[in-house]
């Protein structure tokens, strides 16, 4: 199976692979990728994922990650400092 965007559905909203989806659910739960990098890689934005969310959670976990998104200022590029730009260990050099 392709990893990549298969073709454009009617709606607007592209028709994804399993291993996109799979791929865009994992960085969605991720606290330090932004909604920003997700519609960078996957042309999806902040609504559609979740809605992908929605329809490939159960209930309980989408309730979960929703209460753990909401208003986590590292899922938004515009709202979080410079320090959450890249990780680092504090050993390397800047």
């Amino acid at each position: 199976m392709k990893n990549s965007i298969t073709r454009r559905s009617e709606t607007g909203t592209a028709a994804l692979s399993v291993a996109c989806m799979s791929r865009i659910i994992e960085m969605a739960w991720e606290d330090r990728t932004a909604f920003e990098a997700i519609q960078a890689q996957f042309g999806l934005n902040e609504s559609g994922v979740i809605d992908l969310m929605r329809k490939h959670l159960k209930p309980s976990s989408f309730r979960m990650w929703r209460k753990r998104v909401t208003g986590r200022r590292t899922k938004h590029v515009a709202l979080r400092g410079a320090v959450f730009l890249r990780h680092r260990a504090t050993h390397t050099r800047p």
